[in-house]
């Protein structure tokens, strides 16, 4: 078993729904448990797109699926609450659920596809905060 981290983000509609049904379609991945999620952080949104605040967790994790079978999963779950499928998304736009591997174990990643440790995850509070909470030794692979 693979220990995952998953961010969740919400800024459109009820973001809490969104985010509480995210949590419950976690835990129902096949071959994957989780283990537990951080607390909710009310945060400010990123980049150059108008849009409200987020709600912002992540979720541990443990899962017997490749990184890409996992990612096939967490699109499915962002589509059932729906987000656009990923070519009619707006970069850094709202929405109504992100769900981004953080972790994957102590993989590095990169593929057209997907990229792990997430790229961006070192530079973001809304991520390293919630992550922290779970597991405050967890070490990034690269840095």
């Amino acid at each position: 078993m693979t220990r995952v981290f998953i961010g969740i983000g919400s800024n459109v509609g009820d973001r809490q729904a969104y985010y509480e049904q995210a949590v419950r379609d976690l835990g129902m991945i096949h071959r994957t448990k989780l283990v537990r999620v951080s607390p909710v952080y009310e945060t400010e949104p990123m980049g150059p797109v108008p849009q409200g605040k987020f709600l912002n967790a992540v979720a541990e994790l443990t899962t017997e699926l490749t990184a890409e079978q996992l990612l096939d999963k967490l699109e499915l779950i962002q589509v059932s609450a729906g987000r656009p499928p990923q070519e009619q998304r707006v970069k850094w736009g709202p929405r109504t659920l992100d769900l981004d591997i953080l972790l994957f174990g102590d993989q590095v990643i990169c593929t057209d596809r997907l990229v792990v440790p997430h790229p961006m995850m070192h530079e973001r509070w809304f991520v390293l905060k919630p992550l922290s909470d779970l597991d405050p030794n967890v070490v990034h692979p690269l840095l």
